[in-house]
């Protein structure tokens, strides 16, 4: 394995973690890392803006297959942009069995965000998570096709990615287990990728990228050394207090009185038991820190992950009016996070930086007609006919109870999907309405103001590396 980065650049959300924040990263000698997360509704709809700097196409134009990229141009680019009163084309969701022509997009898209975040050579990581995983093996085999140094991954138990990650790298065939409510011995739940059904062309063999499994405890660490079909070369601990979908704590769940869950002793990681493992480690969650990268070296680690700092630099993803009003409420110290047990359809805890205007408001919430059109964050169920169905616990309630859902588990779902891709300005028009965002921050967001100078609120990401690099 190369060098390895003191610093990791959190993979955030959808779009956040762009190919720009990536390479800038990059470009200072740490590890940028790129969101993989709906990749392909980005490519698609930021070929419907216009493109306007050219990136996609020149992304494009290295794709291994011409004719591949030529029609994903044809079928989505509007010169000059479509009308902003206009709605994005709609796409098929993923499914068991999905289009190929969805699979194919999301493959290309993989590819041009990788391609572009390491456009000058130097290493960059992209992040998945385990429990959408219905794109996997596309997504990681267009990343792997240009060139992915390492492929993150949490929010789940991804003791299958290694074996994958060795197939590709040969262009071979590979298959993921599908996880499905309900579902009985005999049924069919394997998600099957060929790679030659999209490239039927000798290729040479890939760069097999690190793996680095994104943990919550030393006990889903050890378990992944036991099951992996293939080599874990590492584990980024997250803790309770990094942004977007966290760990639900160990045990049964307690609210404070704030409506926010208690996290305890059990949700401690044991770093003895962990750097007994013998793989390098990187901690994440509050290291935003001048000296906390001194001091988890100190703790055995090889370094730390930093999320909330650059989400919210000059060159992350996240829409311009967005990220001033929430810079504004940090230098004035009005900034607030809240993890909100109920806001994500995973049912995982998910935090929330309140801003008005967003789905963090509970007006604008209630307001916003129930739709699922996107569905990466579904659940597979058995339906009565044998059959692998999809529901999410944010689309409309009495489609979710008519597929077997419980009424009680809509209560306060968000449609995290479409207010991730309105975060980065690419949000559906509904009529006369668009979708608005909800932004996700890790707790350390008051922290900021350590990267801003006293007259203006802007900084970039080479501020933060220049910071964490500091000693205490």
């Amino acid at each position: 394995m190369q060098t390895l980065p003191a610093i990791i650049q959190g993979g955030m959300g959808v779009g956040i973690s762009d190919w720009r924040l990536a390479r800038a990263v990059s470009a200072q000698g740490q590890l940028g890392v790129v969101s993989g997360t709906a990749l392909d509704v980005i490519l698609a709809r930021r070929l419907q803006m216009g493109d306007p700097d050219g990136d996609m196409r020149r992304g494009l134009d290295h794709f291994p297959d011409p004719e591949i990229a030529e029609r994903i141009w044809r079928r989505y680019y509007v010169p000059g942009g479509r009308p902003a009163d206009q709605p994005f084309q709609p796409m098929p969701m993923h499914a068991m069995n999905g289009p190929h022509e969805l699979l194919e997009l999301c493959l290309v898209a993989n590819f041009v965000e990788v391609f572009l975040a390491r456009d000058e050579g130097r290493p960059v990581g992209i992040n998945y998570l385990e429990k959408i995983q219905l794109p996997h093996l596309p997504s990681i085999y267009g990343a792997m096709l240009a060139g992915v140094d390492y492929v993150l991954m949490g929010a789940g138990i991804p003791v299958r990615v290694p074996g994958v990650l060795d197939r590709l790298a040969e262009h071979q065939p590979t298959s993921y287990p599908l996880l499905v409510a309900g579902a009985i011995d005999g049924d069919d739940t394997t998600l099957r990728f060929e790679p030659r059904a999209f490239l039927d062309r000798d290729l040479p063999p890939l760069k097999r990228p690190a793996f680095l499994a994104i943990i919550s405890s030393h006990v889903l660490a050890a378990t992944l050394l036991k099951r992996s079909n293939g080599t874990v070369n590492g584990f980024v601990v997250e803790g309770p207090t990094a942004g977007g979908h966290n760990a639900p704590p160990r045990g049964k769940l307690q609210l404070t009185e704030g409506g926010e869950p208690v996290y305890g002793e059990r949700d401690v990681v044991d770093l003895h038991k962990l750097r007994a493992l013998g793989l390098p480690f990187w901690l994440a969650g509050g290291y935003g820190n001048p000296g906390r990268l001194d001091a988890a070296r100190a703790a055995g680690a090889t370094g730390i992950q930093v999320g909330t700092a650059f989400a919210f630099c000059a060159e992350s993803g996240l829409r311009t009016d967005y990220k001033h009003a929430l810079l504004a409420h940090v230098k004035a110290g009005t900034a607030h996070v809240f993890t909100d047990p109920l806001a994500s359809p995973t049912s995982f805890p998910f935090k929330v930086a309140r801003l008005a205007g967003t789905m963090s408001d509970e007006a604008v919430y209630q307001s916003r007609r129930r739709v699922c059109d996107l569905g990466y964050l579904r659940e597979a169920y058995r339906t009565p006919e044998g059959t692998v169905g999809f529901r999410c616990a944010a689309e409309p309630t009495s489609v979710y109870v008519g597929k077997g859902g419980a009424i009680e588990d809509t209560v306060g779902r968000k449609c995290i999907c479409n207010a991730l891709i309105a975060n980065i300005g690419l949000g559906q028009v509904r009529g006369r309405s668009t979708e608005v965002g909800i932004v996700t921050s890790g707790d350390d967001l008051a922290g900021v103001t350590r990267f801003m100078s006293d007259e203006t609120t802007d900084y970039t990401a080479a501020d933060v590396i220049a910071r964490l690099l500091q000693p205490a």
